[in-house]
Formats: structure tokens, sequence, C-alpha cells
């Protein structure tokens, strides 16, 4: 039977082998061009990464392939060669909310690929922070959750920053119950980022009402609780759990199955039009009538379609607010460009947080 197998198999292991043979070599063709390309950009003090040239890149190879290969085979394969060619240039730092194994790091490692050094910040203010100083290129911060609604914090630094969002990224988030021996045996409180416990609050009052409930800083910092008190267990992802040796409980507790939250990249240089992209905007209205129909108008009329709408306290003033607003399109485009413009002579507050490449 094992002759009659590998007899089989040999034959197609030896194509395989021929293959990778070819690829390795025109990995390293395609490697030598891109550090050629490094050099192009150095001498014009070009930036190293260009998110819709990358985005552009994964969009052409997935409209060309036919199979059998899915598009986010493509896109996670693709993503790791353009991060490999990136580092030869220049070893990028990424700063995000830590410590190791959150899901802003799972957000960061599938955004820019491995081959970059992640920078753990201990809140989002620090990951702010860390970019404005130079101590990393981009951050990665949490925007909103699909069940949660906005992250309020990260809204409110983008009121005081200069950084531009570059990209966007929704992460499923797959919260497990996690423990030092895989049982909730002994155990007597369970730990999580508040946002966490309230997307599992209905799963633990049903299956682990007995638990004390604790809010941490991140579900990472869980983990690491959980890791040093066998009597605590920690709601979070496969990664803290691989990172602090701790073992599933239980597996995919989060009320939601379809639970995501949205990640975007700041840093300081704008993202140009890759063809599929998005435009974020912080506005505040004159209080006076009709006000809100006099901001969103020029939207409409220039068939600019809207896909957030979020209000924040201005904390200037009594009942006034700040509104986020997300719309398609870059504002290079025309009709983008001429809603903008609109925006600015109507409203007595507008700040364009960036445009850059919509999550696909």
């Amino acid at each position: 039977m094992d002759d009659e197998l590998n007899s089989k198999l040999k034959p197609l292991r030896d194509r395989i082998d021929a293959i990778d043979a070819q690829l390795i070599a025109l990995l390293n063709q395609r490697a030598a061009v891109a550090l050629e390309v490094g050099e192009v950009k150095k001498h014009y003090n070009a930036p190293v990464f260009r998110p819709e040239r990358e985005m552009q890149v994964i969009a052409r190879l997935q409209q060309m392939s036919e199979g059998p290969l899915e598009n986010a085979h493509i896109g996670a394969i693709w993503r790791e060669i353009m991060a490999a060619s990136r580092s030869l240039e220049k070893t990028q730092t990424v700063a995000f909310l830590g410590p190791v194994g959150t899901y802003s790091e799972q957000a960061m490692f599938e955004y820019f690929g491995q081959s970059i050094d992640g920078l753990p910040c201990p809140s989002i203010d620090e990951v702010f922070r860390s970019v404005e100083a130079g101590a990393a290129e981009f951050g990665v911060v949490p925007v909103e959750n699909s069940s949660e609604g906005a992250v309020s914090r990260t809204l409110d630094l983008f009121l005081q920053t200069q950084l531009q969002i570059g990209g966007e990224l929704a992460l499923p988030i797959h919260h497990n119950l996690l423990t030092q021996g895989g049982s909730l045996a002994g155990v007597t409180r369970v730990c999580a980022h508040p946002q966490a416990l309230a997307q599992c609050q209905h799963w633990l009052n049903a299956n682990a009402p007995q638990l004390e409930r604790h809010a941490v800083s991140s579900n990472a910092e869980a983990a690491r609780i959980a890791a040093a008190d066998p009597a605590v267990a920690a709601i979070a992802g496969d990664r803290a759990a691989a990172h602090y040796g701790l073992q599933i409980a239980h597996a995919l507790i989060q009320d939601d199955p379809h639970n995501r939250t949205r990640f975007v990249m700041i840093g300081k240089v704008p993202a140009g039009p890759s063809g599929y992209d998005q435009t974020s905007t912080i506005v505040s209205v004159k209080n006076e009538p009709g006000a809100m129909y006099k901001l969103l108008e020029p939207l409409a009329r220039h068939g600019v379609s809207m896909t957030r709408f979020e209000s924040r306290p201005a904390r200037v003033g009594t009942w006034e607010y700040y509104f986020y607003i997300d719309f398609e399109g870059h504002r290079d485009d025309e009709r983008v460009a001429a809603a903008l413009d609109e925006l600015d002579r109507k409203a007595a507050f507008l700040k364009i947080l960036g445009s850059y490449p919509r999550a696909r």
C-alpha cells in the first residue's frame, strides 16, 4: 500500500519541486526589482509603503487568477511577498495596542504582513503618540465594533492629531474563554477588555454566571493575568492563548457570530487613489435650523455615498456635537473634491482624516 501510494505521489511531488524552483527564482527576481524601486524612492524621498499601490497589485492579481486559489489566499500570499520586499528596503515599525497577543496585533500583521517590527503600546493614546514622535512609522487602532459601536477614545484622539488614516481592515473577532488547565475548575473570575465582556455577556450569563467579571486594559492583558493565576479565566483570541500558554476552555463565546472590529492604519503620509477608496471626515455645524440638511445635501447632489455617520459631544458647549462622516471615494476624485469644497464652506468645522483604500 505504501509503495503504491508513494509511486503515485512521487511524480506529483517532483512537479511541485520543479514549480517551487521556478517560484523561488521569480520571487528573487521580483525582490531585486523591488530593491531598484527602493533606490528610486530614496532618491526622491518617497515613502516605502504605498497602501494604494499594494491594493492595486492584489486586486489585479485576483482578477487575473483562474483558480483554484481563492481571492483571500492570493491577498494573503502577496501581502507577505510585498512585506518581505519592503523589509529589504527598510524594516518598518508599527505601533499597536498591546501587549502581545491582542486583536490589534493580529490586525497589524494581517494588514502589513509579518516582515515588520511591532511596537506594543499600553494605550490607544500611546499608539498615536508613538507615530507622532517618530518611534513608529505607522499605528493600528480600533475604531468601531459591529456589536458595540464606536471606540470613543480613538474618535476623540482624531480631533487632536495631525496623523492621517492610510488604510482599514475589518477583522473577525473570535473570543475564547482561556484558562491554565482548559476547564473552569477552581476559576472564580473572568478578565477581559470591557468591550469583550459586553460582546460575551449573554454567553457568560447562561454558561458561567458564577464568575466575577473584571475589566482590564486589553484581552491580552487578561491572558497574561490568567497565565499567572489559575483562579482567573481570560476572554481572548487564539494568538493570546498561544503566546501565554493557555488552553481553550470554551471556544467562540461571542454573542454575535459575525462580530467584527474595524481597525484603521494611521501615519504621516496620505494615501493616493487606489480606485476603491473611502474618505473620513470630522464635521461640526452651526446651531441653526436646517443645518444638518445643508451639511449632507452636497454629498447627495454630487453623488457621494455616505458609509458611516457617528456623533460625539464636542465638549466645548451645551448640546454641541462633532459628526464623524465616512463616504466612498478619494478626496482627489472630482465629485468628492467638489462635495468637500462645499462642506468646507457650509460647516463650522471640517477636518479630513484621510482618503485611503477601503477594506475589501
